[in-house]
């Protein structure tokens, strides 16, 4: 490859992620500068679609988007209109999440809402009822943010305390970029703290917790592990990571590539899968809306502290079991 080619690969620029990012921040801005005055609520609400709007571009841009470079990508989303989460650690913990064949793992997998058996049994009865809560749809919509939020900082807590360096810069960049936004939603849009959030800093998230419901679920196979909700008004919300299973056999392919990449070979994607597809979320709500999806304690994995994760799991069988990602699913992912 010559080095003109590569030097253009390298300096690629997606302009349709830098745009909606630049809408993002600009939709936050107006809506606190000039509708926030007269028309308080519907600020409120404007800057929750905006602050999850701000969730699902972070999650772009850690894969690898709008370029190639990664500080400039971090600069994109800098400002943490969301508040809670350290985009470096986001970023960490996310990409470990992205070894499939340690989806669900209690253990393994940061973003699982599994609990292992044994650490489920030493927790105060109050928190399992929240938990139990928490796998409905409607409970997930209402306390996730919160459980998530505050079992996050706690964790986080304990290793910047422990000496974690990492972390601790990370929390520190997020810190920055916190006093950017505070003091301009109290003071430059005076909207209180605690209305801040919990109008749109809670609902944000809240939105995001419908998409994040059912996108892993346990199964033997780790291409069953992962959802695609093929069609919602919410997609351009998602950046179209409702077709979840898609973005986990290509995680680098930009938001806006995805659907048609489903929509060439959805029968294939949806073998792939083994068939873990609702049509909508409408149909999840009518199914889970009150009713736990799945179990609090993992069907399989984590029962002690000694018992390791899927690879473990298969030996105590008798298996062999190197669990790799589907290739016909490789070459969907990267064929153009």
């Amino acid at each position: 490859m010559s080095d003109t080619i590569r030097k253009g690969r390298s300096f690629k620029v997606e302009w349709p992620t830098v745009a909606l990012i630049a809408f993002c921040y600009g939709l936050w801005a107006f809506a606190g500068l000039f509708l926030w005055p007269t028309l308080p609520l519907i600020a409120l609400l404007i800057m929750a679609v905006a602050i999850s709007l701000h969730s699902s571009l972070t999650h772009e841009v850690l894969h690898g988007h709008p370029t190639r470079n990664a500080h400039i990508n971090e600069a994109f989303v800098f400002l943490p209109i969301g508040l809670v989460w350290p985009y470096r650690r986001f970023k960490t913990l996310h990409l470990r999440h992205h070894a499939d064949e340690r989806l669900t793992d209690p253990m393994d997998d940061p973003e699982s809402y599994y609990q292992a058996l044994w650490k489920h049994e030493t927790m105060p009865r109050w928190l399992r009822t929240l938990l139990r809560a928490n796998n409905t749809m409607v409970g997930r919509f209402i306390l996730g943010p919160w459980l998530s939020s505050i079992g996050f900082i706690i964790g986080d807590a304990k290793l910047v305390l422990s000496g974690d360096r990492s972390v601790r810069r990370a929390w520190t960049l997020h810190i920055a970029g916190l006093a950017v936004v505070m003091p301009l939603a109290i003071y430059g849009f005076g909207i209180p703290f605690w209305l801040y959030v919990l109008v749109p800093v809670w609902l944000g998230q809240s939105m995001i917790a419908i998409r994040t419901f059912a996108e892993h679920q346990w199964d033997e196979n780790p291409e069953g592990r992962t959802v695609i909700v093929e069609r919602t008004p919410l997609a351009f919300l998602f950046l179209n990571n409702n077709l979840h299973f898609v973005h986990h056999a290509s995680p680098t392919v930009a938001w806006y590539r995805l659907p048609r990449m489903f929509r060439e070979r959805r029968d294939e994607w949806v073998r792939l899968n083994k068939g873990y597809v609702f049509p909508n979320y409408f149909a999840m709500l009518k199914a889970y809306a009150f009713r736990a999806k799945e179990p609090v304690v993992h069907p399989v994995l984590r029962a002690t502290p000694q018992c390791g994760g899927a690879q473990m799991w298969s030996q105590s069988r008798g298996q062999t079991e190197t669990l790799p990602r589907d290739e016909a699913a490789q070459r969907m992912a990267h064929s153009p």
